[in-house]
């Protein structure tokens, strides 16, 4: 294929090698986003830094005193609304361009926010520095999910993503055992305590830039821009050996080409606005996708994972354990966190989506629950001068703390990633992604803010509205999430052609529609050829239509066509 660079790793591997290889590269954006995440948790206890930005001051024991909770948060917060501008252009620049050029973009306008960070001088240098660092964030997390999921199969782009994750929060970890590291340099005082952690970020960053240019573009955005030559084959490459071919990617390559010409029959141009109101997108209804995305990684937040990571310090110390023990018992949890991950690579492509949405919310609910019942016999003891009784029920709430992030490093950590990439149309894709990342800012930009308010006003009683929101979370998915497993892309808008918003009925009206359009789903889920084996020209289209009502009308009208002849 001259139209791909001949360097490009497109030319050098076939199927799995292929996909690992792209999974790779999108493993390394996310390890960065997982490392930027977990990077400012330490960089907010170093002396130098919380002084020099003027939110706080050491006591006569070294622990920080807050002042100005306010710039605390703001300084951390603001990232979070980086991230959600950076989506919404990175999603629009994804489309238009292409998933390479954005990946790239990203990579480097990241570069550019981490240097500012690291030279940060003052309160106002840092928030400005983490706004543009938050920006390049967005426009990754809008894109590399979409590249991911959009060049593997759909028997394992679960798993595949769910891989990625790991890295998510292998970077975590990463970036707390910096700066546990850094912290005894120097007595915790110099300013490389908090720059170095900061600077780590932009080596991953340059290696991204560096070699996604050598790696494939999306077939499926190659034939929505017309590029179908370079689309049929880079699928050719990813789902052919080379040694006999089965049919299948030129099966597949058929369903996206049909989806296109469905998708611009079915909806009119589709921007943000239209989008979140669902206006002129037809029988696709973005909208109803796109509040499915948003409240989805509203509610990851809300489960408890953000309170559980502020809080876990305050219940440790509960427990007895001094500022030392605390500190590697916080990295254990990081570490045993990151294996947790791991069950969801086995699983997901297994027992589906909701399923794990399901066994997680359940889990997490109870332990929140006991978490916060432990923690307050705990307190009681504390006060009562019991501490060997402080100790024992502190502990307990100790394990229930690691039980949860283990949990939600099974369930729900990778799920709310995965499901916006896969449900929207290839024709908005990357900008239906990025209303994802919209709905992750949201969440924890609001809840960054919120939780030392409700932890200073209710202490563990904040445990209890976390593990209340995992309850509501169960009705919800049931009723309103349909199942994205086993399922190929482009069987989406037929997925969410209903016009109802309940989950019964999307699966009912998904059975009509797979019956009358066989030639645009079940070509790649079966594997089957489109092309005729007796003449090898391409088998005609019928003509697709995302009402069953007027499929049936259509077909009717063909049979007395063919009774008249």
């Amino acid at each position: 294929m001259e139209k791909i660079n001949r360097f490009n790793v497109v030319h050098r591997y076939r199927k799995r090698s292929l996909l690992i290889a792209i999974n790779s590269v999108a493993a390394l954006s996310i390890f960065f986003f997982g490392y930027d995440q977990g990077m400012m948790a330490g960089v907010n206890t170093a002396v130098e830094y919380y002084t020099r930005m003027g939110f706080a001051h050491p006591d006569d024991k070294g622990e920080p005193v807050i002042t100005n909770s306010l710039l605390q948060g703001g300084i951390v917060s603001v990232y979070y609304l980086g991230t959600l501008v950076g989506a919404l252009f990175g999603g629009w620049f994804g489309d238009k361009y292409g998933r390479i050029k954005s990946i790239a973009l990203g990579a480097a306008w990241a570069v550019f926010g981490a240097t500012l960070q690291t030279a940060a001088m003052n309160h106002s240098w840092m928030i400005c520095a983490r706004l543009i660092n938050g920006f390049g964030t967005g426009i990754l997390n809008a894109i590399v999910p979409v590249w991911a999921t959009e060049t593997a199969e759909h028997t394992s782009r679960g798993q595949f993503v769910a891989i990625e994750f790991t890295l998510n929060i292998f970077g975590v970890a990463v970036a707390y055992w910096i700066e546990y590291g850094c912290s005894f340099y120097q007595n915790g005082e110099s300013q490389f305590v908090w720059r170095f952690p900061i600077a780590f970020q932009i080596l991953p960053l340059l290696v991204l830039f560096g070699i996604v240019w050598f790696f494939p573009e999306s077939p499926r955005w190659l034939c929505k821009v017309g590029r179908e030559d370079e689309s049929r084959y880079v699928l050719e490459r990813l789902r052919e050996d080379g040694i006999q071919s089965t049919g299948k990617a030129e099966a597949e390559f058929q369903d996206v080409r049909n989806i296109v010409e469905l998708e611009r029959k079915n909806a009119k141009s589709q921007n943000y606005l239209y989008m979140l109101f669902g206006y002129k997108s037809g029988k696709l209804h973005t909208g109803r996708r796109v509040q499915l995305v948003i409240w989805l990684q509203i509610m990851q937040e809300w489960i408890g994972i953000a309170g559980v990571t502020i809080y876990s310090p305050t219940i440790f110390r509960i427990a007895g354990l001094n500022k030392d023990t605390v500190g590697w018992v916080a990295g254990l949890n990081q570490i045993t966190y990151t294996l947790s991950t791991l069950v969801c690579v086995f699983t997901l492509d297994k027992i589906g989506r909701r399923w794990t949405l399901y066994w997680g919310s359940v889990v997490q609910g109870i332990v929140l629950f006991l978490a916060g019942g432990l923690s307050r016999v705990s307190i009681d003891a504390v006060d009562a001068g019991n501490q060997g009784r402080a100790n024992t029920f502190g502990g307990g709430a100790v394990a229930m703390i690691f039980l949860f992030t283990m949990t939600f490093g099974a369930t729900w950590l990778t799920v709310p990633w995965l499901y916006p990439a896969e449900i929207f149309p290839l024709e908005v894709r990357a900008r239906g992604n990025a209303w994802g990342v919209v709905g992750w800012s949201i969440g924890n930009g609001w809840l960054t803010l919120l939780c030392p308010v409700m932890f200073e006003a209710l202490n563990e009683k904040t445990l209890y509205i976390f593990a209340t929101c995992n309850v509501i979370t169960i009705p919800m998915v049931y009723c309103l999430y349909p199942e994205s497993n086993q399922r190929t892309l482009e069987e989406m808008n037929l997925l969410f052609a209903a016009d109802s918003i309940w989950n019964w009925d999307a699966e009912k009206n998904y059975k009509l529609l797979v019956e009358q359009n066989p030639e645009l789903v079940q070509a790649a889920g079966r594997g089957q050829s489109v092309v005729d084996p007796e003449t090898g020209i391409r088998k005609p289209s019928r003509n697709m239509s995302l009402d069953p009502n007027g499929m049936e009308k259509t077909v009717s009208e063909e049979s007395d066509e063919k009774a008249k002849l």
